[in-house]
């Protein structure tokens, strides 16, 4: 039996029907009794046939049986109380009461090779659109054909979105993991009894399919497509063949851009403008053979956040794995993506650029444009609602000063608002980390349950070269203005 039930008597209470998963090392049960009773996991002595019971121990040799009822020891967190002396500043203060006092969510627990879920989570639970339409989401039963583990997953995304943002303890995933196991068994292969590392990038993407689908059938949002919306990246593609003239258009959604990384990518923007063109070999109908065709791409449309994935991974046919690539890829805390859009998309975004342009003149003396009427109305903002990706539209900014009736609209400048970085030498290994813009400017790295305060100057040296944390994913806030 690889689940049952039993009993924690600790202090005074019984917690009567604690659930074992023997899949799972002791340690994610002390997560649960941590949930339960505010005793950390390494504060935590239960009695088990034996002595006490360890992180890594193998619950068959331990014996413990349903409805069995066990002993713990240990002493609660304290409840953080109101100051009765003079104000302390928080620079001042301990790393951990600086973390408290900066009004952030919550760290995440690991459940056992959990860091890629746990930084995934903590960078998309930034995104504050994303956390209003899962509010929004129906509480049970799927909709529209819906398969019930996609509505699972939503339903345990949301719950734990609501769960970092009222705590300040370190939190539990223990039903997202199981969920997001069940909807993609993938994250769940294990090796020599224990969870496998998997890939951050290949979480992100499931989880956002998943969000989009569900989203989308359930219509809790005002956009028929939120997720899309928020992360979709539109490219249209000119595929053309020199040896026989053929020529051809298609577009493409995804939900993140590409930097790949050679000996000539230095900088992001490098990376990303390669990533645009790239050679096919496919049948040619005129030429009745294989030949070779360039496909030459351009940003169609634009989100409100912009992910780009830093391509580290590879296939070492030698030693029968992931490999990385370790070199320096330096990254922005302001992208610009103008000149890799499209023609059509490029005008489109003028007349925004040219508005922000001018304001940000404004705040340093610079003089500015004259402009139209309607320029003159304008003004930047930093609204919550995504706009269109076409450098279009988003009605109702809840922002205050803001009229119900503007309209917002992408310049193609974004800002960095979250860092997934991924430490050690291959994909099957090593550790992920979340480093994470606040609303108050501060950034924190979220490192599983320790969120650590950061200085911005340091978030941009992790760009790799070695052996520390380096980008894996970096996702961007676009800069928007309304008119």
């Amino acid at each position: 039996m690889s689940q049952f039930t039993v009993s924690v008597k600790w202090q005074k209470e019984v917690f009567p029907a604690v659930e074992v998963d023997t899949s799972q090392s002791p340690y994610v049960f002390k997560c649960q009794l941590y949930d339960l009773t505010g005793v950390p996991p390494e504060r935590q002595k239960i009695m088990v046939k034996g002595g006490l019971l360890k992180d890594d121990a193998d619950w068959s040799k331990i014996g413990v049986k349903q409805g069995q009822r066990l002993m713990m020891m240990g002493t609660a967190d304290e409840v953080v109380k109101a100051p009765e002396k003079s104000p302390v500043f928080v620079e001042d203060m301990p790393e951990e009461e600086q973390v408290i006092n900066l009004g952030h969510s919550a760290g995440l627990f690991n459940l056992g090779n959990t860091c890629y879920m746990n930084s995934t989570v903590q960078c998309l639970h930034s995104v504050p659109e994303l956390k209003s339409a899962l509010i929004k989401y129906p509480h049970s039963g799927a909709s529209n054909g819906l398969d019930q583990s996609s509505h699972l997953l939503t339903v345990a995304t949301r719950d734990l979105f609501n769960e970092l943002d009222k705590n300040r303890k370190p939190v539990a995933p223990m039903q997202f993991w199981t969920v997001l196991r069940k909807k993609y068994p993938q994250f769940g292969q294990l090796h020599n009894g224990a969870f496998m590392q998997q890939d951050a990038e290949e979480c992100w993407t499931q989880l956002l399919y998943t969000l989009s689908q569900s989203l989308k059938e359930s219509g809790s949002s005002e956009e028929p497509d939120i997720v899309k919306k928020l992360f979709g990246v539109e490219f249209v593609s000119r595929i053309h063949c020199a040896e026989s003239g053929e020529e051809s258009t298609e577009t493409e959604s995804v939900y993140s851009l590409k930097c790949h990384i050679s000996q000539e990518v230095n900088h992001l923007h490098e990376g990303l403008k390669r990533a645009l063109k790239s050679e096919l070999e496919k049948a040619s109908p005129s030429l009745g053979r294989s030949a070779i065709y360039v496909k030459d791409s351009s940003i169609n449309n634009l989100p409100r956040y912009l992910t780009v994935q830093f391509v580290r991974f590879f296939w070492k046919r030698e030693s029968n794995q992931k490999a990385k690539i370790l070199r320096k890829v330096d990254y922005p805390l302001e992208l610009d993506v103008f000149d890799l859009c499209s023609d059509d998309l490029r005008k489109r975004l003028e007349a925004p650029r040219r508005i922000l342009r001018d304001e940000e003149g404004k705040k340093f003396g610079l003089k500015t444009n004259e402009k139209t009427d309607s320029d003159k109305d304008s003004k930047m903002v930093d609204v919550e609602e995504s706009s269109n990706g076409s450098g279009g539209s988003s009605k109702g900014a809840s922002q205050e000063g803001v009229p119900p009736d503007q309209i917002t609209h992408l310049t193609g400048i974004y800002d960095l608002v979250a860092v997934l970085t991924h430490k050690g030498r291959s994909a099957d290994s090593g550790h992920y980390v979340a480093w994470v813009k606040q609303e108050n400017g501060k950034w924190i790295e979220f490192d599983d349950d320790s969120p650590i305060p950061q200085r911005e100057e340091d978030i941009t040296r992790l760009s790799g070269g070695g052996d520390w944390h380096m980008a894996y994913i970096c996702m961007y806030k676009a800069r928007v203005v309304s008119m």
